[in-house]
């Protein structure tokens, strides 16, 4: 664990990427170096990020009350912090207060993201000392199948974006005999305005390993991998590391913690295929191949990586295991509503005044995630729209914003949470170049393999381009009929997600906001 001598001060500044590309790496230099002119010891810890983006590079410094938060910090900021004494937490404009305090923090539940923006991220003393391997621990103390039931009883389902029961996966891969099973994390978080995998990634990855090393002693699987996309070197990098420490100190291996059961972990790197999210093609770029979506059955659960029994969960599912095994089922069920429960990353994006990460319990509100937290829109204009889930998710308007995040609540008006993430924006967006976008984004992305994505969305563009050339006006409705008609096509007609989802964003669009298509409302029946 990181402590505090009476003569050496703690510093903390973010390796997050977030941060990184806010100057982190700057502030942490300029202040090492404005300690050492002033002949002060300071320990620069570099931890994970808080989540609170608008404040980053967020620095803060340990004190005998607790951390104290002051950001957003630039290079030219630190000779006066230290002028001002933010050593001992002294007053300056940029202080926060105690960062425990900061509501924007105060306000959220945080189960899974506990430790990250605490600790050093591959500290195992610090991760040790913030509950780390209890879960594992535990396990390793439990018949497989209680694991299993742990994970079941917990409520927990998949965090990507189906919301399939994990506990479900893992019973089916344990009960399924073979000589080899697999564990794989989909870390492969291609959907716009999501960072929370890589936020586990860059700053709590023990938490994800440890996870991923109860799922292959619950099943009986011996190997693993962590499939990344490669936009994230910073998280592959720690990844690597890390997964070196916990081998190093017999968490990974052929031998974990002496119980005789090996699990041996390795990073898996993406080359940018958006599809690669889905978990057949995930496995088919595993495996060295063209990332093209396998037909189903068979179930990856039962004929998965190289043939093989293969548990595939998304990484904050996976992450989310840990706590249970170390606090019990009871616990987390005991947060959420109805079905959906335990807590969610929800992720802040686009024309936001306050982007970044909010763990809650399912239940809260769409509105109180803009407004409580978001603080509106950073152009201070009215938010019009927000897409949640993903590319493929619905635009939601605000009249919908009063709808609880619950898997169920958003089926039942067409939409989805999938990842968490919210993209929004302000009353200036077109939302038929929207709609387009959808539908290019999955002629660009598609794998090819089926007809109704293949082809559908490439005609979708070009009947969108009609409607709004509007050259003949008259023609205007049988074009809008021809692209609900096309929309059923895929929605029906697609062999996954990919091209099943893409009507979801352009439905959504055109029954929400039909001025924009120059077309009065003409919702589907």
């Amino acid at each position: 664990m990181q402590t505090q001598t009476l003569d050496t001060i703690t510093v903390y500044v973010p390796r997050d990427s977030t941060a990184l590309a806010l100057g982190a790496n700057d502030v942490a230099a300029a202040i090492a170096a404005e300690a050492g002119k002033r002949g002060v010891k300071i320990r620069l810890v570099r931890n994970g990020s808080r989540g609170m983006f608008w404040l980053e590079p967020l620095v803060e410094v340990a004190t005998a009350a607790g951390r104290v938060a002051y950001g957003p910090v630039g290079m030219e900021d630190v000779a006066g912090m230290f002028d001002a004494g933010f050593l001992a937490g002294g007053a300056h404009p940029l202080r926060q207060g105690a960062t425990e305090e900061i509501p924007y923090l105060k306000n959220q539940e945080r189960l899974t993201f506990a430790r990250v923006g605490i600790t050093d991220p591959l500290s195992l003393d610090d991760y040790l000392a913030h509950e780390g391997y209890v879960g594992l621990k535990n396990a390793l103390a439990m018949a497989p199948e209680s694991v299993v039931r742990q994970v079941l009883d917990s409520g927990l389902r998949g965090r990507g974006g189906a919301a399939f029961p994990t506990g479900i996966k893992w019973q089916t891969v344990a009960g399924a005999r073979a000589a080899q099973k697999y564990v794989v994390c989909n870390a492969d978080e291609g959907d716009s305005g999501t960072f929370s995998d890589r936020m586990v990634m860059e700053g709590d990855p023990f938490m994800l390993i440890e996870g991923m090393t109860i799922a292959a002693i619950a099943v009986g699987a011996t190997e693993g991998y962590i499939y990344v996309r490669s936009e994230y070197p910073h998280a592959i990098a720690t990844l690597n590391q890390a997964i070196a420490i916990a081998t190093e100190k017999g968490y990974l291996g052929d031998n974990i913690l002496g119980s005789g059961k090996a699990f041996r972990l390795e990073v898996r790197k993406g080359a940018g295929a958006y599809i690669c999210g889905e978990e057949t093609a995930m496995l088919e770029s595993i495996e060295g191949k063209r990332g093209v979506v396998r037909a189903k059955p068979p179930l990856p659960a039962l004929e998965g990586l190289f043939g093989k029994p293969t548990v595939i969960n998304n990484l904050i599912s996976l992450a989310s295991v840990p706590v249970i095994l170390a606090r019990g089922a009871d616990f987390y069920k005991n947060y959420g509503v109805g079905r959906s429960m335990g807590t969610l990353p929800f992720q802040l994006a686009g024309n936001i005044r306050h982007g970044g990460l909010v763990e809650k319990a399912f239940g809260l509100t769409l509105r109180q995630l803009l407004e409580d937290f978001g603080g509106g829109s950073e152009s201070g204009r009215p938010i019009r729209a927000v897409q949640v889930g993903g590319p493929l998710g619905a635009y939601m308007p605000p009249s919908q914003f009063d709808t609880p995040l619950d898997y169920e609540a958003f089926a039942a008006i067409g939409a989805m949470i999938g990842h968490g993430g919210l993209v929004v924006f302000d009353d200036t967006v077109d939302m038929a170049r929207q709609a387009r976008y959808a539908m290019e984004f999955c002629a660009i992305e598609s794998c090819g393999k089926c007809t109704p994505c293949r082809i559908g969305s490439t005609r979708g563009v070009e009947v969108i381009d009609k409607i709004v050339a509007g050259q003949n006006n008259a023609d205007r409705p049988q074009q809008v009929h021809l692209l609900r008609s096309l929309c059923d096509t895929m929605l029906n007609g697609s062999l996954c997600a990919m091209g099943g989802m893409t009507p979801f964003p352009v439905l959504s669009a055109l029954n929400h906001f039909p001025e924009d298509f120059g077309t009065p409302s003409e919702k589907a029946a």
